[in-house]
């Protein structure tokens, strides 16, 4: 599983011309899932995001979580991060999870996030979704749950 994370000043995300969602202050986490990919990952991963200190204390030292900082968070389901294009130009995704199986751990991760009480808003998994951020620093983050 792979999440990048960017820390934001707000996030949008769009759908057929309309506002779906949209956070002010947090992070805009981009979520890809590969074949593989198990609750416990999942799980390992919201608990990452939810713990990430990657906002300034008074001191301007990256050190305070979105709790600290009454941070959000938008997930965006995001197949395209286990795009493989070593050989060639045009990008392979057969490491990526089949969307039947993706979608369920895509939500099972929103709502842990959600038990650990961040706020958090998504898009709407294999639609075509238009993003609209200020990234924050910018400061971006890969974390992947095989690191």
């Amino acid at each position: 599983m792979r999440v990048v994370v960017q820390r934001v000043k707000y996030a949008k995300c769009h759908i057929d011309g309309q506002t779906y969602s949209s956070i002010e202050h947090g992070f805009m986490c981009l979520v890809g899932l590969k074949e593989g990919d198990s609750l416990a990952d999942v799980e390992k991963m919201a608990d990452k995001v939810s713990k990430l200190r990657i906002f300034d204390d008074d001191h301007g030292k990256m050190n305070l979580d979105l709790k600290a900082v009454g941070g959000s968070v938008l997930s965006i389901s995001q197949f395209t991060l286990y795009g493989d294009a070593k050989k060639g130009n045009r990008p392979s995704f057969i490491t990526a999870m089949a969307p039947d199986q993706a979608v369920k751990l895509y939500d099972a991760f929103n709502e842990y996030l959600k038990n650990k009480g961040i706020e958090t808003q998504s898009g709407i998994f294999g639609t075509d979704m238009k993003i609209e951020l200020v990234n924050d620093g910018p400061i971006t983050i890969l974390l992947d749950s095989e690191s």
